[in-house]
C-alpha cells in the first residue's frame, strides 16, 4: 500500500511482478516472457532468433565444409617433395634409361614383390595385376572378415579365387579375423591389418634388397616404372610414386596429386608396411591412382561405409543409390565437401565438378585391350549397375 499523495509511474511493473495474485504461474511465465521481449529493440531481436538460429543449422549441415575451406588458415602445407624426372619410351633401352635418371644397370633384376590389403574391388585388382605381371615374382594379398570400420564382410578374394588363377604360382594369400571393436578409430584397424601384412610379406619369403610395392589396390603403378626400377641400380631405398589421380572412372581426371604409393628396396628389420609419407623423394608419372571406381552402386555404399573415413557420410540421403548415380556422371563429390587442399587458391581452383576427359591415352593395356567388359571404367560411360 503506497502512502497517500504517492503513486508508482512503473505502470508495467505490476503485469511482470505481481501476477501471481492474479491468475495462475503460466500466466506468470507468459508474462514474464512478454516483458522480457518487451525490452529487446529490433536489431536484437533478430540477431537471436533469425541470425543464431540460421547460424546452427548452417553448422549442422554444413559444418565439416566450413572446416576445408577454412583449412588454410589452421593447416599448412607438406613440405614439397623432391621431384625425379620420369624418362621412359619403349623403343629407348633399359641401360639409356637408368643413366637418364641418374642411375647404373644391374646385371640381372630384383625380384619384386606385390602386397596389397584387400577388400572388395575385385575389378581394379584384376587391371593391377594384369599390368603388373610380368615384372612381379610374388603377389601378396591379404584379406580380413572385417573393414576398417568394424564391419563384417564377406573373404571376397575367396570367392572370386578362380579370377586369378594366372597369378595362382605366385601368390601368397592370407586371410585375418577381425577385432570388431565398436567405436574405434578407424585407422587403429587399418594399422592392425597392416602389420599382419608385414608378416605375411616374410612368409612369401622376401629378402633385403628385394624390391617392395606399397599401395592400395586402386592405386596402380604402370609396368614400365616397375621394370625400370627393378632394372636400375643406385635408386632410392625408398621412392613415392607420383599418380595420376582419377575419380569414378578414367573419365574424370582430377589432378596430379596421388603419392601415398611407394616402392621400398626391402630392409629386413626395417621396412614396415605403410601407407603415409616416408621419404622426401617422389618419381613422376609413374601409374594411375582410380578412387571409386566400382561398377555397382552397392560397392560404393559398402565403401563409404567401410573405409577409414567413413565420418563423412554425415546423412543418410548421401547412401541414396539414385544420388549416387547422378554424383558420378556429374563428376560430382559423394560427400558434398570442399577440396582438400591447403591453399584457398587451390580450393577455390577445384570447386565444382570435375571436368569431363575424352582421353583414354596411356592407361592400363588390359583395360583398353578388355574395354567392352570394363566400359563403365572409360570415358562416356558413367552409368552403374544396380546389382
Amino acid at each position: 500500500m503506497m502512502p497517500d499523495g504517492y503513486y508508482s509511474s512503473k505502470k508495467s511493473d505490476d503485469i511482470c511482478e505481481d501476477v501471481c495474485g492474479q491468475a495462475t504461474c503460466t500466466a506468470l511465465s507468459m508474462s514474464r516472457l512478454r516483458c522480457l521481449l518487451q525490452g529487446l529493440d529490433l536489431k536484437t531481436f533478430i540477431f537471436l532468433f533469425v541470425i543464431v538460429p540460421t547460424g546452427i543449422v548452417g553448422i549442422y549441415f554444413h559444418g565439416q565444409k566450413i572446416t576445408y575451406f577454412l583449412r588454410p588458415l589452421w593447416q599448412s602445407p607438406p613440405k614439397p617433395f623432391i621431384e625425379i624426372p620420369h624418362y621412359y619410351h619403349e623403343n629407348v633401352s633399359m641401360e639409356t634409361l637408368c643413366k637418364l635418371h641418374g642411375w647404373g644397370i644391374r646385371d640381372y633384376p630384383r625380384r619384386v614383390f606385390d602386397a596389397v590389403l584387400f577388400s572388395n574391388e575385385v575389378d581394379m585388382l584384376t587391371i593391377r595385376w594384369k599390368e603388373l605381371y610380368p615384372y612381379i615374382s610374388q603377389f601378396v594379398l591379404l584379406e580380413s572378415n572385417s573393414t576398417f570400420t568394424g564391419l563384417p564382410k564377406p573373404y571376397y578374394f575367396a570367392i572370386n579365387r578362380d579370377q586369378f588363377k594366372f597369378v595362382e604360382p605366385r601368390l601368397t594369400y592370407g586371410t585375418i579375423g577381425g577385432r570388431f571393436r565398436k567405436g574405434e578409430n578407424p585407422f587403429v584397424e587399418e594399422a592392425y591389418q597392416r602389420v599382419a601384412l608385414d608378416q605375411l610379406l616374410r612368409i612369401a619369403g622376401i629378402e633385403d634388397d628385394d624390391m617392395l610395392i606399397m599401395s592400395d589396390v586402386d592405386e596402380i603403378p604402370s609396368s614400365h616404372t616397375i621394370n625400370l626400377l627393378r632394372w636400375c641400380d643406385n635408386v632410392p631405398h625408398i621412392l613415392h610414386l607420383h599418380l595420376r589421380n582419377y575419380l569414378y572412372s578414367f573419365e574424370f581426371h582430377l589432378d596430379h596429386k596421388s603419392w601415398r604409393a611407394s616402392v621400398h628396396r626391402y630392409q629386413k628389420g626395417k621396412t614396415r608396411y605403410a601407407h603415409y609419407r616416408q621419404t622426401d623423394f617422389r618419381l613422376a608419372d609413374a601409374g594411375w591412382h582410380c578412387s571409386f571406381c566400382f561398377r555397382h552402386i552397392k560397392e560404393f555404399i559398402f565403401k563409404m561405409k567401410a573405409y577409414s573415413h567413413n565420418d563423412r557420410v554425415r546423412f543418410s540421403h548421401y547412401l541414396n543409390p539414385k544420388r549416387i548415380q547422378e554424383v558420378i556422371c556429374n563428376g560430382a563429390d559423394l560427400y558434398d565437401m570442399f577440396p582438400e587442399e591447403y591453399t584457398f587458391k587451390d580450393i577455390i581452383g577445384k570447386l565444382g565438378p570435375i571436368p569431363h576427359s575424352y582421353s583414354a591415352v596411356h592407361l592400363p593395356a588390359y583395360l583398353l585391350n578388355n574395354a567392352d567388359k570394363y566400359n563403365y571404367l572409360l570415358p562416356g560411360s558413367c552409368r552403374r549397375e544396380d546389382g
